[in-house]
C-alpha cells in the first residue's frame, strides 16, 4: 500500500487472504476500517505490476497494490 492508503492501514505490506482482487479489498476494507475504504475506493489497484480489476484472479505468490491518485506536477 502506498501513500494515503499506508496511512489509512497503517501499514504499507500485508499479508490479506483472497482469491481475487475484490475479495482481498473487501478483506482489507474489514481489517483497516472505514478510512481505508474511503481510501481504496479511489484507487488503482496493480497485482504483479499490471493494473487489475477486481475479478483479477490472485493466489499467495501476487502481489496486490493499491495505489492511490497522484496530484500535483511540475510548475513551469
Amino acid at each position: 500500500m502506498f501513500a494515503a492508503a499506508r496511512v489509512a492501514a497503517g501499514t504499507g505490506v500485508d499479508d490479506v487472504p483472497g482469491a481475487t482482487v475484490a475479495d482481498v479489498l473487501d478483506t482489507a476494507r474489514q481489517r483497516y476500517g472505514d478510512g481505508f475504504a474511503e481510501v481504496a475506493a479511489r484507487c488503482m489497484i496493480w497485482v504483479n505490476g499490471e493494473p487489475a480489476d477486481g475479478a483479477t484472479a490472485v493466489g499467495a505468490d501476487d502481489e496486490v497494490a493499491v495505489l492511490p491518485p497522484v496530484s500535483g506536477g511540475m510548475d513551469e
